[in-house]
């Protein structure tokens, strides 16, 4: 099956600086895998978003990117990683990235990313965060202890919602999921 079959038109650009092979999950609905091979910098994370757009727009919001392949990631190329955070979520998804090198993960971290985003070992714990989500209630995610993407303090959030980080004053948002976005 084509990256076409799955997503109309997926394959109509090409830039050989990141390839990107789609599997469609069956057992979740709206779940679709991406296989990333080769780089995203501030060159082509532009071609990246317009493609993982179309893929939203066809109604994948569950989105597992499977980073084996990717041996370098600007910060803008973690931007477009955020974009995408902020588009699946208000429609029910959200996403989860697999296999970081290194060096990669190292660019989330330096970045204070690398606790906004659902990352796991394999395909097989991905297809199982997206399963059970729908199927537990949440009660076991709050009290969330968690750190400050800016300054790293330690900070409890009882329930969802906004609130300011007591160290630095950054404005917060925690979901229903525990997730935690700035702003």
């Amino acid at each position: 099956m084509s990256n076409n079959d799955i997503v109309s038109g997926f394959d109509d650009e090409k830039d050989d600086s990141l390839k990107i092979r789609l599997q469609k999950v069956d057992s979740v609905d709206g779940c679709l895998v991406l296989y990333l091979t080769g780089y995203i910098d501030t060159y082509n994370s532009n071609f990246f978003q317009k493609r993982v757009t179309r893929a939203v727009e066809a109604g994948y919001t569950k989105l597992i990117f499977n980073c084996g392949g990717l041996n370098y990631v600007s910060s803008t190329g973690i931007g477009s990683f955020t974009a995408f955070l902020k588009a699946v979520k208000p429609r029910g998804g959200d996403l989860v990235l697999l296999e970081i090198q290194p060096k990669v993960y190292e660019v989330f971290q330096l970045l204070g990313f690398s606790q906004f985003f659902n990352i796991k070992d394999n395909l097989n714990e991905a297809v199982e965060f997206f399963g059970s989500e729908t199927k537990t209630g949440g009660s076991d995610i709050f009290p969330k202890i968690f750190q400050c993407p800016i300054c790293s303090r330690k900070l409890k959030a009882t329930k969802s919602g906004r609130f300011r980080c007591s160290e630095c004053k950054t404005i917060l948002a925690i979901d229903n999921a525990g997730q935690v976005f700035l702003g």
